[in-house]
């Protein structure tokens, strides 16, 4: 059976992801070891420390949102506590406002737009996730928004004259997966604050 772009990049996304969770949590474990023998302490330990927190973060993140999707339930609690690590380690802050279990495809459509609208808030801020009665609602706000027409156009195909680069290969990603859950994307923003809805 033929595998299309959208999905063969999504089993390439959990296959680097998971390869490398491994490695990342080994070295974890030693600066645990090394901090309990007292073998080393101190600032250079704290900034290995928390790379290795940060590292590991964005690969469970990532893992979801480039992963390969399918239909089982993920915990609310899974969610937040891969969103509350992230946020330990960046300048956003984000609020999951869904209060039950949903699918990993609705997550990963929620996590691709969440990278969407961290590329609008050059200086930080808030994100919020919301659903209600299936309609799902991303919001960025934070000062000095930035949403570029010919990069944000790649998600309802208005506007696709800006090049996507792997920095910013969410604004791929999202409408290919919002295609493939039967979902159409739209937006909308204002000097503060902007909206994905799915």
């Amino acid at each position: 059976m033929a595998v299309d772009t959208a999905n063969l990049a999504a089993l390439i996304g959990s296959r680097i992801c998971h390869d490398l969770i491994s490695p990342v949590g080994a070295i974890n474990n030693g600066l645990e070891l090394l901090e309990m023998s007292g073998a080393m302490a101190g600032p250079e330990l704290e900034l290995i420390s928390d790379s290795v927190l940060n590292a590991n973060a964005r690969i469970r993140f990532f893992r979801i949102a480039f992963g390969a999707a399918g239909d089982q339930q993920m915990g609310r609690a899974e969610v937040v506590s891969v969103l509350d690590d992230l946020a330990k380690a960046g300048r956003m802050k984000y609020q999951w406002d869904h209060q039950e279990g949903c699918s990993r495809s609705e997550v990963r459509l929620a996590f691709l737009a969440a990278l969407c609208l961290e590329t609008a808030l050059p200086y930080g801020g808030t994100i919020q996730i919301s659903c209600r009665d299936g309609a799902w609602c991303a919001s960025g706000e934070g000062r000095k928004i930035a949403v570029e027409a010919g990069l944000w156009g790649h998600l309802d195909g208005s506007d696709t004259t800006n090049a996507v680069t792997p920095a910013l290969v969410q604004f791929a990603m999202l409408p290919a997966a919002a295609q493939e859950a039967a979902r159409k994307i739209s937006f909308d923003n204002t000097a503060e604050t902007v909206n994905i809805q799915f």
